[in-house]
């Protein structure tokens, strides 16, 4: 992995992109600190692929995906409508 500073990068785009396809993933600094990364779009694809589960996979999960509680049964608590005059 090679890391390019930001005017690299920008002068050198070109270089950097066949780099990146070549080498794999490129580096961005800016100010000597990380900032972005080039990342060739193989590996791309199966890091958002990895990250991702599959529809099935959710389906067949035994965990809630999201917290919430819901109320016991009768006991939940109902709007009350304006009365009108």
């Amino acid at each position: 992995m090679h890391a390019w500073s930001v005017q690299d990068a920008k002068a050198r785009f070109s270089e950097l992109l066949d780099t990146c396809m070549l080498e794999g993933i490129q580096v961005i600094t800016k100010r000597g600190t990380e900032a972005a990364v080039l990342v060739p779009v193989e590996e791309w694809r199966r890091l958002t692929a990895a990250a991702r589960p599959s529809l099935k996979q959710l389906l067949l999960t035994d965990t809630a995906r999201v917290d919430f509680e819901l109320a016991p049964r009768g006991q939940a608590k109902r709007r009350q409508l304006p009365e009108w005059d």
